[in-house]
């Protein structure tokens, strides 16, 4: 019992100086917001897979076929909420951690989507028909879903904590006169550490492909999750990625969706 009181004891001591980091606190408040978008995408899932699917839900009855026509509803919402969580979560711990730093707009928020939007690709390869097309300005699933989850969160936390240190050097504020409205004033105060803190992010971004021939995803993808998905193949692997989970869910962030990415191999 004595063993077991320490063991307690520790890991209690462990979670909460663990918890008390900043970039925790940011990232755990931003999945606590989270929580309701991740519900609703569970549920379309769940109501599109046994109630409107043509072949395996209850649609698949004669007498409720006409579900199957509803299913483009579903479809939506789990799109508009799973499928763009990570940009909801790099969004919100922009937020939080800026609020953290003291800031308390939303623009370190929007800043951190930008940012993380500069080290994307933005233009793929398609094949059509046999032929390869190239299109440009899109956006892929992978990088707005949970398979992006660690680099948006790095991307976030990065440029965010560039913009709020260059936001407290006087020398970079544009100051307006004391007529101009509050947030105006504040908007033209921001608009140097932005634009030198985007600038770095996607500079990073750049240096960082033209030296190694990948982007940060796909280098986050290899180093990372490509070897755990290779390792992950037993029942123990599997029984320690669950403890994982679990982990994440005590500090209060939603571990199945941060070990999806390893989870489940990318499309």
């Amino acid at each position: 019992m004595a063993l077991q009181d320490k063991l307690i004891d520790s890991l209690g001591s462990f979670a909460t100086k663990f918890n008390s980091y900043r970039y925790i606190m940011a990232i755990k408040a931003s999945f606590i917001t989270l929580m309701p978008v991740i519900i609703v995408g569970a549920f379309s899932v769940l109501i599109s897979n046994m109630v409107l699917d043509p072949k395996n839900g209850l649609a698949s009855f004669e007498s409720l076929s006409f579900l199957a026509a509803l299913k483009p509803i579903t479809a939506a919402i789990n799109y508009a909420t799973l499928n763009f969580l990570n940009i909801g979560a790099v969004f919100l711990i922009g937020i939080e951690l800026g609020r953290i730093n003291g800031i308390k707009t939303l623009f370190p928020g929007l800043l951190a989507v930008i940012c993380f939007i500069c080290v994307t690709p933005t233009t793929v390869e398609m094949l059509v028909d046999g032929q390869m097309h190239v299109v440009k300005d899109v956006l892929l699933r992978q990088f707005s879903d949970t398979r992006s989850l660690f680099l948006g969160m790095f991307i976030a936390i990065l440029s965010v904590e560039i913009y709020c240190w260059l936001e407290t050097r006087n020398g970079l504020k544009i100051k307006m006169p004391d007529t101009v409205p509050p947030n105006v004033s504040a908007s033209f105060s921001a608009l140097i550490p932005a634009i030198i803190t985007t600038t770095v992010i996607a500079t990073f971004g750049f240096v960082f492909h033209q030296i190694t021939g990948m982007y940060l995803y796909d280098a986050v993808y290899q180093v990372v999750q490509q070897p755990l998905e290779r390792v992950v193949q037993s029942l123990p692997d599997i029984l320690l990625l669950m403890l994982v989970a679990k982990l994440f869910r005590v500090i209060g962030i939603h571990g199945n969706q941060m070990i999806k990415a390893i989870r489940e191999p990318r499309l």
